[in-house]
């Protein structure tokens, strides 16, 4: 059995923020258990595309203060240019065009990725990656977390996986009631959702004077942005594929989805270098067999994941739990230092 003194449960945004912040603080005695092969949980850039969290705004300034401590550039999504709007499948497209005057909201130079990967670098060592968590039982002053592979043992544990998958999990004893309650009923953020990414040779929308946005709710793509790296060399345009396509095959929904985009940006839309889709509700480590899909706000920031469970041992955070813009990467960041700084507390 490895014995530590803390175990976060989750490399992402919000466990490695955590864990960031520990090492910052001189604190070295810990591990990170992420039950994926890789790091990042919900960011995810993959040939420059962001397939999981993307944008951050003016006040999102957990994000932004991090970002300039890591020393990893922000620049604004491009939106110049011709925009589409599709509000009715048998009326003509509307376009329109955005006030250079409000400014558009930041993504991360190198993709989102990039500050996953800034966050670990100090602390690589840490990292178990395919470590399922599957009981986390409390004995005396030790807490026993057991996974796939291994038991470890320590002090305190902090879960920062979404509430709806931390449910998967044993407790001994159980936890409250109405933790469990909250559990079930907090949304999991990007579980319902279905991204895809094309790369071109060329950025043909805007030689086109297109932005590159495409709003609908009635097509193959409800929302399609510009999606050109910070440096202009890679050319790609990312968004969100209409969920009633979920069910079809691949092959179906590609057609779908590429037939949609020439009707409104070019025959161009064709000669994709790389085409690729991420469903999210299909990912066992966000996802569950009872998602649903929800287009308002969902509730986040419940205040019974502020409280500390099992003896004061088990914290959690995520950025389902935090009550400052929960759902958000912003969300992710606060929650993640608020539980370094629960953790420490003697």
């Amino acid at each position: 059995m490895t014995s530590t003194k803390y175990i976060i449960i989750g490399a992402g945004l919000s466990g490695l923020t955590t864990a960031y912040m520990l090492h910052k603080m001189g604190e070295t005695n810990f591990l990170v258990l992420e039950s994926r092969e890789r790091i990042g949980g919900r960011i995810l850039t993959e040939n420059g595309i962001d397939l999981g969290a993307t944008w951050f705004q003016n006040h999102h300034e957990n994000v932004i203060d991090l970002l300039d401590e890591l020393k990893v550039e922000k620049f604004h999504q491009y939106n110049k240019g011709k925009s589409v709007l599709v509000y009715n499948s048998m009326a003509p497209e509307h376009y329109f065009e955005n006030d250079p005057n409000h400014p558009s909201a930041y993504r991360i130079g190198g993709g989102s990725l990039a500050i996953i990967n800034a966050l670990a670098k100090a602390i690589n060592n840490t990292i178990k990656t395919e470590q399922t968590v599957t009981s986390i039982e409390v004995k005396g002053k030790t807490v026993t977390v057991t996974t796939n592979k291994e038991t470890f043992s320590a002090e305190k544990v902090i879960i920062t996986i979404p509430p709806r998958i931390t449910e998967r999990i044993n407790f001994v004893p159980e936890l409250p009631q109405e933790l469990t309650i909250a559990m079930k009923t907090t949304h999991t953020w990007m579980s319902n959702a279905i991204k895809v990414g094309l790369t071109f040779k060329t950025p043909f929308w805007r030689n086109k004077n297109f932005s590159g946005m495409l709003i609908g709710q009635v097509g193959a793509v409800v929302e399609l942005y510009d999606h050109n790296d910070i440096e202009n060399n890679t050319y790609a345009l990312m968004g969100f594929v209409n969920e009633a396509l979920r069910d079809l095959t691949p092959e179906a929904r590609k057609t779908k989805i590429l037939d949609y985009l020439k009707k409104y940006l070019g025959d161009e839309i064709l000669d994709y270098i790389h085409y690729k889709e991420k469903d999210w509700s299909k990912d066992k480590d966000t996802s569950c067999k009872t998602i649903k899909s929800i287009y308002m706000s969902p509730s986040y920031g419940n205040h019974l994941f502020t409280e500390k469970y099992l003896n004061g041992k088990l914290l959690f955070s995520g950025t389902e739990t935090s009550p400052v813009y929960g759902g958000y990467m912003d969300g992710a960041i606060y929650s993640g230092i608020i539980a370094a700084k629960k953790l420490t507390v003697k």
